[in-house]
């Protein structure tokens, strides 16, 4: 698959199959993130790839954000409502967290190093695309929280940037629709 076909084909999968997926599949997802642009090469990014129960990580912190906001709820309600928190981190095989981690270069600013991070994930689903898997990128609040934060140990300056699922697609093809580059584009010249 040519780029430009990988760039155009590739859209959000949110349904995927519960196959496992080989280990030296991700493995070549996650070297093609690590070739994103960065600046000053202080390559600020980190991979916390999850399967199998590894996943439970991610599910207990989904849970226990969920319920510092539930207040007063009925056992059998918040034991309910915690398990379909829980159950969100087994939506597919396997869940890449992707983390900025900022280098100490005095040179690199944190706003490049966030946007080289979200670039490696960018890489990260364009590969994933090229070869044949699904995935989706995802964010949300519980992803900035501080308990999610502490689940996967990380350090005062690390953030995730993005929640990665991954499987095999279990939907139909996706058409996919953008506005004319010329729309959104300004030319200066002279």
């Amino acid at each position: 698959m040519n780029i430009m076909d990988a760039i155009r084909g590739r859209r959000s999968i949110g349904k995927v199959k519960s196959d496992p997926v080989d280990r030296a599949l991700i493995e070549q997802i996650i070297e093609a993130a690590t070739w994103a642009p960065n600046h000053h090469l202080t390559e600020p990014w980190k991979f916390i790839v999850m399967t199998g129960e590894g996943r439970r990580t991610l599910g207990d912190a989904y849970a226990a954000i969920a319920q510092e906001g539930l207040g007063e709820l009925e056992e059998a309600a918040l034991a309910e409502r915690l398990d379909k928190e829980r159950a969100k981190a087994y939506r597919s095989p396997v869940v890449i967290a992707a983390v900025c981690s900022p280098s100490d270069n005095p040179r690199a600013t944190h706003a490049e190093e966030l946007a080289a991070s979200h670039a490696a994930v960018q890489n990260l689903l364009l590969a994933a695309h090229a070869l044949g898997l699904g995935a989706v990128w995802r964010s949300g609040d519980p992803m900035y929280h501080p308990l999610m934060h502490q689940a996967f140990n990380l350090g005062e300056r690390e953030s995730l940037v993005g929640l990665i699922y991954i499987g095999y697609s279990d939907m139909k093809e996706l058409a996919g629709r953008r506005q004319p580059a010329a729309l959104k584009t300004e030319w200066l010249e002279g």
